[in-house]
């Protein structure tokens, strides 16, 4: 049994912040909350959350999971790459011209995706071979080994010809080398066609869904498409991204009477809260959705789960791993063995546990399970950096010293500011950096000093910090105060206290 305190955390891991990285392990991490058996079971379409909350584990291991969904008559299909570049990336530089066009692309895409699943578990029967048939008389039928990107740029070059000459989309007769007609060549088209389009070959889009559905009903099976990752997809270009995914949710609600296909898509709270806020009719017909929240108990036993798959570690303490996991105060009492009680002594300062959270919470005041990760993570290599150079090692039962904790925060802030907020925000790059040294706490008037504008633009602009999460809202709606959160505070060297003048005014909350 080890009892080197530095050999322990040479081999402890709390696994990697972001879920694609370690699909692997994924499985053994993943906590199955009351919102992922929601999913599970099929009661949702939709999940929302943000940053670093958990969607792509969720999007992950319902894909891992797909010989357990199969056995319920489930076929799962990833619609997006779960790795590596976007399939619809090359949009960016050559995008659809409307809203519309992005609508039928999205159809056509996933009757080529659900024509490949058909196939590839011989599904469907004559039905399934007539969809088939359809989607390869126009090019739309690729190979499983063929790239998404290629199925996008097919489809994108179907639906320009449409758009641009719907007339010129006709189906025709096809004729062998003596003249003798063969068939007829069909022709996908966006409208219901006349009677007399249909006896030349036209097919409405819709109604190849319904032959699908129909096709899943004879086997008894259904389908979920997956989406995750649409924020990095149509990352560079805020139209863009907005004109995709109103286009996206609009096909969803054209999809839900379908009983056998089902869209599984996962989006970032920010962005569904973007391409809605200039209206969206559409959005309360969509039901079937949730957003993943995180209370400190889930969040204590996804810390504890990635915990006890160190096996140095549960040989250290001497754990059983069933027994932790079944009580919550075994889990609390796990953490409180490895860290230490608290990070800022004193009466009133919260628990070491406690603590991570507040630092970890952004202006929204919700936490992700990406930067708790990250600041654990990071505080082990602190901890281990300072044994490295002749530290004693941390007193008692403890692996981890007080200040290898409180001196992991600023990575974490710093990461969070660069490759969230400038990453993804870069409009208010310039705002956030004239902060630099400044108060924690503001009024639109100190803003509008700091910013050099004026009043009423700094409110606005403050506003929409707060919706980002970087400014906490406080104080009365008249005259509201933006207090920042600890998470932000080491990255821009943020002072403590209130910008204003007055003694006490907006003092922090533990």
């Amino acid at each position: 049994m080890p009892d080197d305190k530095q050999q322990v955390l040479r081999e402890l891991t709390f696994g990697q912040r972001v879920a694609e990285d370690e699909a692997a392990r994924l499985s053994a991490y993943f906590v199955e909350t009351d919102q992922w058996r929601r999913v599970w079971d099929g009661q949702v379409d939709i999940v929302y959350g943000a940053k670093g909350a958990g969607k792509s584990a969720i999007y992950a291991t319902l894909s891992q999971r797909d010989e357990d969904l199969f056995d319920r008559g489930i076929l799962v299909r990833a619609a997006e790459n779960p790795q590596g570049a976007p399939a619809f990336q090359g949009l960016v530089a050559d995008p659809p011209d409307s809203e519309d066009q992005f609508v039928f692309l999205w159809k056509l895409y996933f009757l080529s995706l659900l024509a490949q699943v058909l196939e590839d578990y011989g599904v469907g029967g004559e039905q399934a071979k007539q969809l088939a048939d359809t989607l390869r008389d126009v090019g739309l039928l690729h190979p499983r080994s063929s790239s998404l990107a290629r199925l996008v740029r097919s489809v994108l070059s179907y639906v320009r010809q449409w758009f641009n000459a719907p007339e010129s989309i006709e189906g025709t007769v096809a004729l062998d080398p003596t003249g003798v007609p063969t068939g007829l060549s069909t022709k996908i088209t966006f409208r219901q066609p006349t009677a007399q389009e249909q006896a030349r070959g036209k097919v409405y889009v819709d109604d190849l869904f319904e032959l699908a559905n129909e096709a899943l009903r004879q086997d008894d099976y259904h389908i979920w498409l997956l989406l995750d990752r649409l924020d990095v997809a149509f990352a560079e270009s805020r139209q863009l991204e907005a004109n995709a995914l109103r286009a996206l949710f609009r096909v969803y609600l054209d999809l839900v009477p379908l009983d056998r296909i089902s869209l599984k898509i996962f989006l970032r709270s920010d962005i569904w809260q973007s391409i809605t806020t200039s209206g969206f009719r559409e959005a309360s017909h969509i039901t079937r959705e949730l957003t993943i929240r995180w209370d400190s108990a889930s969040l204590l036993r996804l810390v504890v789960q990635r915990l006890l798959q160190n096996p140095a570690l549960c040989r250290f303490y001497q754990v059983n791993t069933d027994e932790i996991l079944s009580r919550t105060t075994a889990q609390r009492q796990l953490f409180e063995k490895v860290f230490p009680s608290q990070v800022d002594t004193g009466p009133n300062k919260p628990k070491t546990f406690d603590w991570c959270l507040l630092r970890t919470r952004d202006g929204t005041k919700n936490n992700a399970p990406r930067e708790l990760i990250h600041l654990l993570s990071a505080a082990r290599e602190v901890q281990l950096r300072r044994l490295e150079l002749g530290e004693p090692q941390p007193p008692d039962h403890f692996l981890f010293e007080r200040t290898a904790v409180k001196d992991a925060l600023p990575e974490v802030s710093e990461v969070r500011l660069t490759k969230t907020l400038y990453a993804e925000y870069a409009e208010y790059r310039q705002y956030l950096e004239l902060l630099e040294g400044q108060k924690t706490d503001h009024s639109a008037k100190t803003l509008s000093s700091v910013w050099s504008v004026s009043e009423e633009t700094a409110q606005e602009i403050a506003n929409r910090l707060v919706e980002i999460g970087f400014f906490e809202k406080r104080g009365e709606q008249a005259l509201p105060r933006y207090w920042v959160p600890f998470l932000y505070r080491p990255a821009l060297q943020l002072v403590q206290g209130s910008a204003e003048l007055g003694p006490g005014a907006g003092a922090d909350e533990e």
